[in-house]
């Protein structure tokens, strides 16, 4: 499984020349919260649009580097079409919270678990509650794979079944401290 978190800020790299397209900024994902593509960061102010890269045109995702297929790959959008985004855009899934439909809210998003092998959806959530609670208690997981048709993607909140709550895992705190 991949963090997203550890993707972003990895350098974009054409495989077929080796050069450097530019750095990771953020993860794109459809109305679904289906992961669509990754945003580049080349700098620069104002802008009315940002260069992103189509999950499909991405070859690999590793430790030291993202690989796309050409830089023919890279793609310009306008904002809207970009609205729900990891971190940026009009609807952030980071610091979304996570609510039971019992009312009872598991934490908020610190971070986004994708399986790369099986297609773009989320498979978990790292949860947090906050950062005393992070370095006393960890981070908390939880596997939403496990509840396909029950999870409601809400653009203010994220809300899963009751039993959720008996089905969260402890995590270690991430090392970048995100």
């Amino acid at each position: 499984m991949i963090k997203v978190q550890q993707l972003i800020g990895l350098p974009v790299i054409d495989a077929n020349s080796g050069k450097h397209i530019g750095k990771l900024k953020d993860i794109w994902f459809d109305e679904h919260w289906l992961l669509t593509g990754l945003i580049l960061d080349e700098g620069g102010w104002p802008r009315t649009g940002f260069n992103a890269v189509l999950w499909e045109d991405v070859i690999a995702c590793g430790e030291d580097a993202v690989l796309i297929s050409d830089k023919q790959a890279v793609r310009h959008f306008k904002k809207e079409q970009l609205s729900r985004c990891f971190q940026t855009g009009t609807t952030r899934l980071k610091d979304i919270p996570v609510v039971t439909a019992g009312g009872t809210q598991l934490g908020r998003i610190s971070d986004v678990y994708f399986d790369s092998f099986k297609g773009t959806p989320i498979v978990g959530y790292e949860l947090t509650d906050g950062f005393i609670s992070d370095l006393m208690e960890g981070r908390k997981w939880l596997r939403i794979s496990d509840y396909p048709d029950e999870v409601i993607l809400g653009e203010d909140a994220i809300i899963v079944p009751v039993s959720a709550e008996q089905d969260l895992e402890h995590t270690a705190t991430s090392e970048s401290g995100n």
